[in-house]
């Protein structure tokens, strides 16, 4: 799920007679599920969920854990059977095996930036006096556990580059404690402001502290289920414990409400971005910082359209929004004059999805999308076009960040067959120079990347991705690997990926579908595939895969699907609405019961993009692609491995055991039915990089058996 208020644009006893090749024509035993009566009513129909106490937490059920404990002894015994693993993990870790790095921020006169050397299991957090100066270690996260599940969430420097607030989260968990560190020192606090969760730290002008979004401490056995209610914003001083902390912000009329709390770069003022979905659409009030008995003021009263801020001057405010434009615009709000009426526009609505707007140098930076691919365009501060930044081809462009003093910026760039790079934007001159770049042990010019275009079933012209080795053959017999996500209006943009290149060295193609839902065209395009119409997503994943093999790319045997969270949940509707076209999917951390998911953690922000199942119309819609209550009992199902986590709090694991469940008691053909379930793992924010190799090796092997590759 999107989470705005974090940071990309995302990633898998019984017995088993034989695991050899051509296991998945043996008998496969699963763990046996006991089946409950359990029916709840629904607009006046009865809906069964026989496996309702798969809900509990696995920490806090014998039951649920055994039964956890022994499906993924039936997987690993499963995947371990299989040949090739050494094989295929040794080159994904030859692959993994090179620098990375973010773009640069600027903090006081100095830099900081992240790097991995290539098969860290986390990245470094480095400080350099100048660009051309030796980097040194301001933070090791891989210091921090001998696992990797201990990750850095989130930085936040003060204005001056004193001090540095940063997030630690464990195990996969959205929930994070937030410590300071004095810079020069490196001498961390003894300050540990806790149940942090979807928010970052925001520092006063003066640097004595530090606004933050924080929940009440949740009950022990509760923590990783409980729904996420009553956020508040608070002040937390350098140096003073948390229970000192004052409240700043919070709506006890609306504990549903949540907070993101930003200010201004003069220091002037905290903007409070206030949101009840997970869709961007948000109120914004601003409250004067230098007057200790000023109230907020309300700059925008209701939730009816996205704002993202862009920055200030002065009274006047600059935010991205979709109101009066679907692909989005820049306006500014004056504080004394808020009105709609009184908005003046800087940057009109164009043909392309505008993303987001740095605003520094005193001109706007433009991010925009053209068919997913990124183009920048800069604008004077009255709003008047200058020039485009010149990108190296096709692909992906992330960063444009800084203050309206800056004169530089940094900005990466890559595409899936074009590892990130990560390049200084000089403002006054316009030119773009090389600051880090990556040495691979392999041929960028060896692949190809392609964008095509095909028709939904309603004539909708998608677009999408599709790469692979120069030269294959359009017969019919490549092993295709078709990843989707369509929903909360993320865009999925070309970026590169060592797993996919692993797929392609294997002689398969990877194929990316733009579906609706998505925000690559703007938001008719994302409401064209959320709630009443998210058939529209399903139908878009179905039409991409049936071009793949219309075209000879592959057919329908050798056909693999993938997708992850709300992908996850699209890769599973699929798979029930069309078992005939798959050779093997890979659903990971799905959402999938979807009459269900807003009783935990952050699940009710989801009802915008899904609707709700109290809602007579959109439960009708609901139970008609949910996959947890679409498994037919005596189907032929495809090769399915089902992947989640135990630590998993955004999407609980509730979903994948329930779906899985039903999927093994249904099943009526010879394919595997798997559950493969990460310990100490999440959602995937802050997932180690030798976890991740471990996850991917484990699917090649699934895909390679599934699809006769050898």
């Amino acid at each position: 799920m999107r989470r705005y208020f974090s940071l990309a644009a995302l990633v898998c006893g019984a017995v088993l007679s034989t695991v050899a090749a051509g296991a998945e024509k043996d008998t496969i035993t699963y763990p046996p599920t006991r089946r409950v009566e359990q029916s709840d009513q629904f607009h006046g129909v009865a809906v069964a969920d026989p496996y309702r106490w798969l809900e509990t937490d696995i920490r806090q059920s014998e039951e649920v854990a055994a039964w956890a404990k022994a499906e993924n002894a039936l997987a690993t015994k499963y995947l371990e059977g299989l040949p090739g693993r050494e094989e295929i993990k040794k080159r994904l870790e030859q692959l993994w095996n090179y620098e990375r790095y973010s773009p640069p921020v600027k903090v006081g006169k100095r830099y900081a930036f992240s790097k991995n050397d290539g098969l860290q299991n986390q990245a470094v957090l480095y400080l350099i006096d100048s660009l051309d100066a030796q980097p040194r270690v301001l933070l090791d996260p891989n210091t921090w556990s001998t696992d990797g599940a201990v990750a850095l969430a989130g930085i936040s420097f003060s204005e001056d580059g004193r001090y540095l607030a940063y997030g630690v989260s464990e195990s996969g968990s959205d929930w994070q404690t937030w410590h300071v560190m004095e810079v020069a020192t490196r001498k961390v606090y003894d300050d540990a402001v806790r149940w942090v969760k979807f928010g970052e730290a925001a520092w006063g002008k003066e640097g004595s502290g530090f606004y933050y979004p924080r929940y009440e401490e949740p009950k022990s056995d509760e923590q990783f289920q409980q729904l996420n209610l009553n956020q508040r914003i608070c002040f937390h001083r350098v140096g003073s414990p948390q229970s000192d902390d004052k409240v700043v912000y919070r709506r006890t009329d609306h504990p549903d409400w949540c907070f993101a709390p930003q200010v201004t770069d003069d220091g002037h003022y905290l903007v409070i971005l206030v949101r009840k979905a997970d869709d961007e659409r948000f109120r914004i009030e601003v409250q004067d910082l230098p007057r200790a008995d000023a109230k907020p003021v309300e700059l925008v009263d209701n939730f009816d359209n996205q704002f993202f801020f862009a920055g200030s001057d002065g009274d006047e405010f600059y935010f991205v929004t979709d109101n009066g434009a679907p692909r989005r615009r820049l306006v500014a709000i004056d504080t004394r004059s808020p009105e709609p009426s009184k908005w003046r526009e800087i940057i009109p609505q164009g043909d392309e999805t505008l993303t987001e707007v740095g605003f520094v140098g005193d001109h706007f930076l433009a991010v925009s999308l053209k068919d997913a691919n990124t183009h920048i365009r800069v604008f004077k501060h009255d709003g008047t076009p200058q020039k485009d930044v010149q990108l190296p081809s096709l692909g992906t462009a992330v960063g444009f960040q800084g203050r309206r003093t800056d004169s530089e910026t940094f900005y990466s760039f890559s595409s899936y067959a074009t590892p990130t790079r990560v390049y200084r934007y000089d403002v006054p001159t316009g030119k773009s120079a090389l600051f880090r770049e990556p040495k691979l042990p392999f041929n960028p010019g060896d692949y190809q990347v392609e964008q095509v275009f095909y028709k939904s079933k309603d004539g909708t012209r998608v677009p999408m991705f599709v790469s692979s080795k120069k030269g294959i053959k359009l017969d019919g017999s490549n092993p295709t690997l078709l990843y989707g996500y369509g929903g909360f209006g993320i865009s999925i943009k070309p970026q590169f990926s060592a797993s996919a290149l692993a797929w392609m060295e294997m002689g398969g193609v990877y194929a990316v579908a733009n579906l609706r839902g998505g925000g690559e065209y703007g938001e008719a395009w994302h409401a064209a595939g959320a709630k009443t119409n998210k058939q529209n997503v399903f139908d878009d994943f179905v039409a991409a895969a049936e071009w793949l093999i219309d075209k000879g790319y592959t057919r329908k045997d050798k056909l693999a699907i993938q997708g992850a969270s709300n992908g996850g949940l699209l890769v599973a509707a699929v798979m029930l609405q069309r078992p005939d076209l798959f050779g093997a999917c890979l659903s990971e951390v799905p959402v999938t019961d979807m009459l269900r998911f807003q009783h935990y953690t952050d699940g009710r922000f989801w009802v915008t993009d899904y609707g709700s199942a109290d809602e007579a119309a959109e439960f009708r819609v609901l139970l008609a692609y949910s996959p947890y209550h679409n498994v037919k009992l005596g189907q032929r199902y495809p090769p399915t491995m089902v992947m989640t986590a135990d630590t998993d709090d955004r999407v609980v694991p509730m979903h994948s055991f329930k779906f899985v469940a039903a999927l093994q008691r249904a099943q009526a053909g010879p394919a595997p039915i798997l559950l493969r379930i990460a310990t100490r793992g999440g959602h995937g924010g802050g997932k180690s990089i030798s976890r991740r190799i471990d996850e991917v090796t484990d699917q090649f092997l699934f895909l390679r058996q599934a699809l006769g590759m050898r």
